[in-house]
């Protein structure tokens, strides 16, 4: 039976664009993008660039992301953004992803509360959870998709509020991108975690994204896998014309 999920092509600007540079790549994927068709689209520049990208965006059917967020109003934490700076000015929040993870030290706990905190304030979470290659080799994969994704999920009521990116660490931003195998299994491991927790409708509803190295060579044999409902897009989120040719394919799946 086809799927009733709506795909979502999200881009991660990750640390990139000034000012300027934002708002005319906003502005190309507005141009470029027109109305998708059957695709739900978004960007997700950095906090700096939010305002004026969410005017370009303004009157479009692209919905504006952030980058992260901090489970708390206010407080002293220097440099954080509140989930409540964000409630009215955007529609998702990626949370969870390798880097912070990595770099940032940020546990499954974090990331869970960080979950919970942006539902609260009606925002999507966009949660990411991937393995890295050491974990790959060493035969790992399942058992680490598996806690992130219980971890991250713990006292969700609503599963289906929640937008899955998986992310193979040792993917991202290297261009080598998973196999369509690999992306299909490792998707399929992280809604089995979810149907033997919250039962196999819940499961069906949720949007699991692929994440690393997508790009227009390689979308539509990773989006053609039953299971994968988009892509959370990196450096291809940069060029417009590439991160529209990922909305394309998408919508050329979901006529088939």
């Amino acid at each position: 039976m086809p799927s009733t999920r709506t795909p979502l092509i999200a881009g991660n600007w990750k640390m990139n664009t000034t000012l300027a540079e934002a708002r005319i790549l906003a502005y190309n994927v507005v141009h470029m993008v027109g109305v998708p068709k059957g695709v739900d689209v978004a960007v997700c520049p950095p906090f700096v660039s939010l305002p004026i990208v969410a005017e370009a965006l303004r009157g479009s059917p692209v919905a504006l992301g952030a980058q992260n967020l901090y489970p708390a109003e206010s407080g002293a934490y220097t440099g954080e953004v509140a989930p409540n700076m964000l409630q009215g000015l955007c529609r998702y929040v990626i949370v969870g992803h390798s880097e912070r993870r990595a770099y940032f030290a940020e546990a499954d706990e974090f990331v869970n509360a960080k979950v919970r905190t942006a539902l609260e304030y009606d925002l999507t979470p966009i949660m990411c959870v991937g393995e890295t290659l050491q974990q790959r080799e060493a035969g790992e994969t399942e058992d680490i998709l598996r806690t992130q994704t219980s971890g991250g999920l713990a006292d969700v009521d609503d599963v289906s509020s929640v937008v899955i990116a998986y992310e193979p660490v040792w993917a991202i931003g290297t261009g080598v991108a998973a196999t369509p195998d690999d992306a299909r299994e490792g998707i399929a491991v992280i809604r089995n975690t979810i149907a033997e927790a919250d039962g196999q409708e819940a499961a069906d509803s949720v949007r699991i994204l692929y994440g690393g190295s997508m790009n227009p060579e390689n979308v539509a044999s990773l989006l053609e896998q039953p299971g994968i409902d988009g892509g959370l897009i990196g450096g291809a989120s940069l060029n417009g014309e590439q991160f529209v040719a990922l909305v394309r394919a998408a919508e050329e799946r979901e006529r088939e």
